[in-house]
C-alpha cells in the first residue's frame, strides 16, 4: 500500500499519557497533520492481560488506518508495545511503525552507581520483553522493576493527591534513591504517562537522580523512518492535531490543553 505523505501520523494510547510523545513529535514534526487516540475508555492497558491488549491495539489500528488513512504509527504505549508490536509490524508490513519501551540501555549509560530502578505499569514490567532488555544490559547496570499499580490512572483522572501518595510509596519501594554506592541514581519512566509526574518523583527521589524517558528518541525515529520512506509532509506551515477518544472527550481536550 503507497502512503501519502500528505496523510496524517497516527499516535495512539491507553489514555492521556502517550500526549507526552505527541508533545516530542510536534517539537521534531511541527509540519506533520496528527490523529492521537486515547482508548480511555479500555484503561488502564497496564493492569489487562495481554488478549486484551491485542485485541484493542487491533481494533484502534484498524480504524486509524480505514477512517484516517495514516502514513506512519506511533504506539505511544509501553503495555502495548510490550504485548502487541510484533503483530502491528506483522499485519501491517507497509506501514512505518515507531514504539516505545522503557528506557533501559540510555539509562544503563547515564548511571554512575550502577543501580538503575525502571518504573512502569505492572504489565510493562512484568513483560518477557522488558525481561529480555534487562538481561542484555546486566552486564552494565543492575535494575530494580518496580511496578507502579494506579499511578497512571490517577494522573489520567489528575488527582494530585493520589499521584503524590503513590509517587513517595513506589519511591520508597524502590529505594534507596541518590548518589552514594549502592544507591539509585537514575530513574526511567516506562510508562507515557510519568513524565507528567514527573517533578513529584524528582522531590521524592532527590535532586540527584536523573529521570530517563523516550519522547524525544520516539519522535527523532519517527522522522528517521518518515524520511527514509519519503513521506514528510512537504508544506509549509505547522500542522494540524485531531484528538479521539473512547473516554470523555472533554477531558481529553482538557489534558491536551494543559500539557501541550
Amino acid at each position: 500500500m503507497r502512503h501519502d505523505a500528505r496523510a496524517p501520523v497516527g499516535v495512539f494510547d491507553s489514555g492521556v499519557g502517550g500526549l507526552s510523545i505527541l508533545r516530542a513529535l510536534r517539537a521534531e514534526l511541527p509540519r506533520e497533520d496528527y490523529v492521537y487516540f486515547a482508548d480511555t475508555g479500555h484503561a488502564p492497558y497496564g493492569e489487562r492481560g495481554d488478549a486484551f491488549v491485542i485485541e484493542r491495539c487491533r481494533a484502534i489500528l484498524g480504524e486509524l488506518v480505514q477512517a484516517h488513512r495514516i502514513k506512519g504509527l506511533v504506539v505511544a504505549c509501553n503495555t502495548a508495545t510490550a504485548a502487541a508490536i510484533h503483530l502491528i509490524r506483522e499485519e501491517h508490513p507497509g506501514l512505518p511503525v515507531v514504539a516505545v519501551e522503557p528506557a533501559l540501555k540510555p539509562a544503563s549509560v547515564l548511571t554512575l552507581t550502577g543501580r538503575v530502578a525502571v518504573f512502569g505499569t505492572r504489565g510493562t514490567v512484568t513483560s518477557s520483553r522488558v525481561a529480555a532488555l534487562r538481561d542484555s544490559l546486566q552486564h552494565l547496570a543492575q535494575f530494580v522493576l518496580q511496578p507502579c499499580d494506579g499511578l497512571a490512572a490517577a494522573i489520567e483522572r489528575h488527582d494530585t493527591t493520589a499521584i503524590q501518595a503513590l509517587c513517595e510509596k513506589y519511591v520508597l519501594d524502590a529505594g534507596p534513591f541518590g548518589a552514594a554506592p549502592g544507591e539509585i541514581d537514575t530513574l526511567v519512566l516506562g510508562c507515557t504517562h510519568y513524565p507528567f509526574a514527573q517533578d513529584v518523583l524528582q522531590r521524592f527521589a532527590g535532586p540527584a537522580v536523573r529521570m530517563v524517558e523516550t519522547g524525544a528518541p520516539v519522535a527523532r525515529q519517527t522522522r528517521r523512518l518518515l524520511d527514509a520512506a519519503g513521506l514528510l509532509r512537504p508544506a509549509p506551515g505547522r500542522g494540524s492535531c485531531r484528538l479521539l477518544t473512547t473516554g470523555s472527550q472533554q477531558a481529553l481536550e482538557q489534558a491536551a490543553t494543559r500539557w501541550l
